[in-house]
């Protein structure tokens, strides 16, 4: 029960931080975003709208059809969100005054907006609850027609993207891209936290001379994996060692010395759990 309350209110806390950085960095310039949000800005160019009402109109309707295709336990978890998004970028839009940033540059408003968007994202993601919103049509497309979530969500982002084209002109749209590509990644490394190892996969004719230096010389464990050639059909054994990621050079160009023919290849790290008796 602890951890659900506190996962609600860091979720509150990604939503505001959503909203405020829609409304300093993103409503002020028309730079387009993704989903509902992104579409508010478009439609106030057509109608008097202004972009709480909007979300609030498109949240509130979609949850409704999520009640009825997703049923009770999906649409719990974004009940919190549907109310709550469209009270905050109301409550945020105030704030512009207080917090005017003054940016003449567009590419810093989007490195900046899209830094800001990524970091709310991965909060909300962590904590497993959603704003509702378009979401709510990505899951009734997966759920129904077996449409990917990924696919849906860029399907329509190309749409809304080519809408803001019509609408701003192409300067906006290639810095909201900018906004969009920086928010993917930030996102990521929220969720995923940073790199710090690398798990390397070798094979080579040495495996003991290769074991050797990461035992000795680096103090790392390793696994041995069978592994069998998919060409020559050959058994041979490949080393599997989680490294630190300042160790990187060391062991490749070790592995180099000893086996000119080695071949490996490896992975970013984000958790190792250690497991008894393995």
């Amino acid at each position: 029960m602890n951890n659900r309350i506190i996962n609600c209110i860091i979720f509150i806390f990604g939503i505001f931080l959503y909203a405020f950085a829609f409304s300093i960095f993103y409503s002020p310039y028309n730079m387009i975003i993704g989903g509902s949000t992104g579409l508010s800005i478009i439609f106030r160019e057509w109608i008097d709208i202004s972009p709480s009402l909007f979300v609030g109109i498109v949240s509130y309707t979609l949850i409704i059809f999520s009640f009825i295709y997703l049923g009770k336990e999906m649409t719990y978890k974004t009940i919190i969100g549907t109310i709550l998004y469209p009270i905050f970028l109301e409550l945020t839009s105030h704030l512009v005054v207080y917090f005017d940033t003054e940016l003449s540059s567009m590419l810093l408003v989007s490195i900046y907006g899209g830094a800001s968007i990524g970091i709310a994202n991965g909060i909300m993601m962590k904590t497993g609850y959603t704003t509702g919103g378009f979401n709510v049509i990505y899951q009734i497309l997966n759920k129904y027609l077996k449409i990917a979530i990924g696919k849906s969500i860029l399907f329509v982002n190309i749409i809304i993207l080519l809408l803001g084209f019509y609408v701003f002109g192409i300067a906006n749209v290639l810095y909201s891209i900018v906004a969009l590509f920086i928010s993917s990644i930030i996102t990521d490394r929220v969720i995923l936290g940073v790199s710090r190892g690398k798990t390397f996969y070798i094979i080579t004719a040495k495996p003991k001379d290769v074991e050797q230096i990461i035992m000795k010389k680096l103090g790392h464990s390793f696994t041995e994996i069978d592994a069998r050639g998919g060409y020559t059909n050959e058994k041979k054994k490949m080393l599997m060692s989680v490294i630190p990621t300042r160790e990187y050079f060391i062991l490749k160009e070790t592995v180099r010395e000893i086996d000119k023919e080695a071949f490996f290849f490896l992975t970013y790290t984000y958790e190792v759990t250690k497991v008894k008796g393995i």
